[in-house]
This record gives structure tokens, sequence and C-alpha cells, in this order.
């Protein structure tokens, strides 16, 4: 389970046009250097470790030593337990409603056509 310090931590990384840019970069190309990251964007490599250091935090990207420079993964768990927290129940709620829906429509239908 989440906790609120942690979900807080996801929706403020994400909440950055920039660092969900560097999680689709660092998705397309796992193990992606810092420095070929800074080079995609038009900021200060400062600029960019500073997003890196959000998503750090929160849990989003993972990275890992690699001689002199830092290699990138994308860790999507967070982002998965969130959407597990309010999709498992409303799913479930909404799933049961459409089946109910359904058989109201197809009963409907049946009444509509009559005897064949």
């Amino acid at each position: 389970m989440i906790t609120n310090d942690e979900m807080d931590a996801v929706f403020h990384a994400l909440a950055h046009e920039h660092r969900r840019r560097i999680l689709d970069l660092v998705m397309a190309k796992p193990g992606l250097a810092v420095g070929e990251l800074a080079a995609a964007f038009d900021v200060t490599r400062i600029a960019v470790m500073n997003h890196l250091a959000v998503l750090e935090k929160a849990g989003l990207v993972l990275s890992e030593k690699d001689g002199r420079s830092r290699r990138l993964y994308l860790n999507s768990a967070p982002i998965q337990m969130i959407h597990d927290r309010w999709t498992d129940a409303y799913s479930a709620h909404w799933g049961r409603r459409l089946i109910d829906i359904k058989a109201l429509a197809e009963a409907a239908a049946k009444t509509t056509k009559g005897p064949q």
C-alpha cells in the first residue's frame, strides 16, 4: 500500500512537463546515461539533475553508477500502486453496473423485437 506522503511525492514529480518527458525518455531507453538525457533538454545539466532528484525521491527513477556516469531506469511501481488504489474498488463497482446495463439493454431489445 502506498502512503499519502509517497503519493504526494509521485504527483509532485509528475506535475512538471520536463519530468514527464524525462520519464518518457528513460522508459524508451532503459540505462540512459545522465549526459545523454541532459542533451535532450534546452536547460542546464544542473536543472536536469534537479528534476532527476525529484523523480528519484518519488521512486520513479532508479540510477546505477557505471564508471563515471549514471544509468537511469524507470520504476513504474509507484504509479501502478496509485492506479491500483483507486481502480480496484471502482472497477469492481462499475463492472457490476455495466453488467446490469447490458442485461437491461438486452431485455429491452427482446421486448421491442416482439415474437419472431
